[in-house]
């Protein structure tokens, strides 16, 4: 039904890279989910009211509440897709990111909520009534449920929303939710036994879980994360494909938003050649990136010498010990100041986030593994740290 309804309403529904197009699948998925969870809310409300099923109203809420998400990734989505301006400059993309994280919040207040009213029915239980309406009720809900999920997380994937892939995750947890007080009515009807108010707390505890998921899942790009590897490993393979390029390193991708990247990197290039070529093919090559990756890229140039014997031989030897202290451990832009009494190794060497030495001792250990090879040398490090 949502590939029709795709076919109908979102123009050029390929292009998910354009921020239009990803609002346009984020409006038709956000609308959907309100009519099926105001629906679902509705009957169950009624079914559950009328089996004074305590685990049944919880359920009925939790779909209310869905209801409420969806209409606020609906707005993040709208809000998302407004144009930058003087204040922001970079767009308003993570308003997606923000609109995650109310949801979340409303998540973990509503099965807070819910959590309470199951305990004080477990305090004080209260008769429950079997009707074959509400098996009918929880079964659909289920199947919409798995339905739901199936469209959103295929719709996220689409267009790369962390938001829509936490919200299909909530699906999932709905359907277990739902099955859990299907079970619970099941069991009433076959044994007499009353687990209603454990239901409800199973369901709330479900409902807490997938609120805390989601948080994490907002809160980590508004915070800023690591760069994808996938993408990293992409703008190296276009970046180095240019004769020109030697090289390349610090590389940097901001996130400002779904659609809504800014890629910065540093090539190395032969120093001998004309300045002209190499920023011509710099230019070709940020081109190339901002098409094919859908972002907009800077690319700085840092001029290497290629053919001095001896500046090529201490450059191995040295990375060669730098990998001997940790084979993660990468160096670059290496260049040699030769004096009348020593000569500097002037160098960046690229750690991981946490590594074991702390930057002062990392450089400490370098310069004492260079210096037990080459006598006259002082080693001049800058460690850098990988953001992908």
């Amino acid at each position: 039904m949502i590939e029709l309804l795709a076919r109908v309403f979102v123009k050029d529904r390929e292009n998910t890279s354009d921020p239009r197009v990803r609002a346009a699948y984020g409006t038709l998925c956000s609308v959907a989910a309100i009519v099926m969870n105001v629906l679902l809310f509705a009957g169950k409300f009624i079914i559950g009211k009328a089996a004074a099923s305590v685990a049944i109203t919880a359920d009925a809420v939790n779909n209310l509440t869905d209801a409420g998400s969806s209409m606020l990734v609906l707005l993040g989505f709208r809000l998302s897709n407004k144009k930058p301006d003087p204040d922001h400059p970079f767009g308003h993309g993570r308003i997606e990111y923000v609109a995650g994280l109310v949801v979340a919040g409303l998540i973990l207040m509503t099965g807070a909520s819910l959590l309470r009213s199951g305990a004080e029915k477990l305090r004080f239980p209260e008769e429950i009534e079997f009707s074959a309406a509400a098996v009918i009720v929880l079964v659909l809900s289920i199947a919409v449920k798995f339905y739901m999920a199936a469209f959103t997380s295929r719709v996220g994937r689409k267009i790369g929303s962390s938001a829509m892939e936490a919200t299909a995750a909530d699906y999932r947890s709905d359907s277990v939710s739902t099955a859990t007080v299907l079970l619970c009515m099941l069991i009433f009807r076959f044994t007499g036994r009353n687990f209603d108010a454990v239901g409800a707390i199973i369901v709330s505890l479900l409902i807490l879980r997938t609120g805390v998921e989601e948080a994490r899942n907002t809160l980590s790009p508004l915070l800023g994360e690591k760069g994808d590897p996938e993408l990293a490993e992409r703008v190296e393979e276009i970046v180095c494909a240019y004769d020109e390029v030697a090289g390349i390193h610090d590389l940097i991708i901001h996130d400002y938003g779904p659609g809504r990247l800014y890629i910065s990197v540093h090539a190395e290039v032969d120093g001998t050649r004309d300045l002209f070529e190499l920023h011509d093919a710099m230019d070709r090559a940020m081109v190339e990136l901002d098409e094919k990756l859908g972002c907009e890229s800077v690319i700085h140039m840092d001029p290497v010498d290629l053919y001095n014997e001896e500046l090529n031989s201490l450059r191995e030897s040295v990375a060669g010990l730098v990998e001997t202290i940790d084979p993660q451990l990468r160096m670059h832009d290496f260049r040699m100041v030769p004096g009348p009494t020593h000569t500097n190794l002037v160098f960046d060497v690229l750690a991981p986030m946490n590594f074991r030495l702390s930057d002062a001792e990392l450089v400490q250990e370098i310069n004492k593994r260079v210096k037990a090879e080459h006598a006259n040398t002082f080693c001049v490090i800058k460690v850098d740290k990988a953001y992908v």
